[in-house]
């Protein structure tokens, strides 16, 4: 990808990358299922969301959106 974000593999290095270009709130191009470590089921429904039961932060470019691969945790509350 020309953007250079696929290359950012790290769940903090990502949500940095999103919102240091003020792209937190866009929707993934897939409303993914996301099995949270705490063993809740919930829909992604912004590039960073938290986890509803525990806060886990989960952040995806925009760009890598459409791959659930691509999807990692931050941690508590980091967006």
């Amino acid at each position: 990808m020309s953007c250079g974000c696929s290359r950012l593999e790290d769940g903090k290095a990502i949500v940095d990358h999103v919102k240091s270009k003020g792209k937190e709130k866009i929707k993934p191009r897939v409303a993914h299922q996301i099995a949270c470590e705490c063993g809740e089921m919930f829909t992604m429904e912004a590039v960073i969301t938290n986890c509803p039961s525990c806060g886990m932060t989960y952040g995806v470019t925009p760009c890598s959106s459409g791959d659930i691969n691509k999807v990692k945790a931050a941690g508590i509350q980091y967006a």
